[in-house]
């Protein structure tokens, strides 16, 4: 194979790239209905994450104070008992006394406290609830859309086969090192190695090139002239 067909080779394996790099900039292209979707089960997950963890710092609170007033209550079986046993006289009755008042006035604080709490954990199990039930309707729509971007995508791959297949066979016959170089040079240069010469200047950069460097781009030898100003490979199409 002549140096020339390698170059014009080279050329149409850029063309098959960017024609693959379009397929799978397309791959990312999610549709909206699917993207929405995936938002919605998103914003459900750390809707129900964050109920869920209110929830349980909620009802830690609920039982901590539902056991202090269980063990008020308790006291004051307890100071009730001491008092019929050991109160003798209206002295230790009224003390006895003053002290089952006053357990009796922090239980009933105690109650209190606990029905805004107990309100809270209804309304958080509520929406958890809630949004346990709006994760279960979404999930057949969002399974059913994942479903027709999975054959997107693989239409969209089907579609690049024998685009893929070309270039393996293009490759097979192209020098290895000129084909690693091109491969570095599209990757840094917005996905083009190789780049046409028209009107003495490089169609990659815009640069006016030397005299000496169109003669040389124009024998299309191997290994490729690069453009002096952008490192792209050089190719005169208008010469074949």
């Amino acid at each position: 194979m002549s140096d020339t067909g390698s170059l014009q080779r080279l050329h149409r394996v850029q063309q098959l790239d960017l024609n693959l790099d379009t397929l799978r900039a397309e791959e990312g292209n999610i549709p909206d209905a699917l993207r929405d979707a995936r938002a919605q089960q998103s914003q459900l997950n750390n809707d129900l994450e964050d109920t869920e963890i209110t929830l349980e710092d909620v009802e830690k609170r609920l039982r901590q104070q539902e056991q202090d007033l269980a063990t008020t209550r308790e006291q004051i079986v307890r100071a009730t008992e001491e008092q019929e046993k050991n109160a003798f006289d209206a002295r230790a009755q009224s003390q006895y006394g003053s002290r089952i008042q006053m357990l009796g006035e922090r239980a009933d604080e105690m109650e209190e406290d606990l029905v805004p709490l107990r309100e809270r954990r209804r309304e958080l199990t509520e929406r958890a609830s809630q949004l346990r039930e709006q994760h279960r309707a979404l999930r057949p729509t969002l399974n059913d859309l994942e479903s027709q971007d999975d054959t997107r995508i693989q239409g969209l791959r089907d579609q690049g086969e024998a685009d893929r297949q070309e270039r393996a066979k293009l490759v097979a016959d192209l020098d290895a090192r000129t084909v690693r170089e091109y491969d570095m040079i599209r990757k840094a240069k917005k996905g083009l190695g190789v780049v046409e010469i028209r009107a003495g200047r490089c169609t990659g950069c815009n640069v006016v090139l030397p005299v000496n460097v169109q003669q040389r781009a124009a024998l299309g030898k191997l290994p490729p002239v690069k453009c002096p100003s952008c490192g792209r490979f050089l190719i005169r199409l208008d010469l074949t």
